[in-house]
């Protein structure tokens, strides 16, 4: 999951790929990462998105598709309620650091 978690890739088929069935998948990763997996999915494509909008200065709209979401709607409102704001807020206050 580390080397493909920006995949839009159910957790259903990393269940089928680790030859457990979807329950004991869920199970065991909670067990392991304290969260479930579609939670730790969220997160990790979310993290790096972060990443990319203060570092390598992309857009939401040039990310949002390689990190595996599916809008670009979808992906702003998860950023925001993970984060506080919204990717083009946070792209706007890094331009504003920028210019300072």
């Amino acid at each position: 999951m580390l080397h493909n978690f920006h995949f839009n890739v159910p957790v259903e088929k990393f269940a089928q790929l680790t030859g457990r069935s979807l329950a004991a998948f869920k199970r065991d990763f909670m067990k392991t990462f304290g969260t479930p997996p579609r939670h730790w999915l969220q997160n990790k494509r979310l993290n790096e998105a972060k990443h990319l909008i203060e570092n390598k200065h992309l857009t939401p709209s040039a990310i949002y598709l390689d990190l595996g979401f599916e809008s670009l709607s979808h992906f702003s409102h998860s950023f925001k309620k993970k984060f506080g704001k919204a990717p083009t807020a946070l792209m706007q206050a890094r331009s504003l650091s920028n210019i300072q």
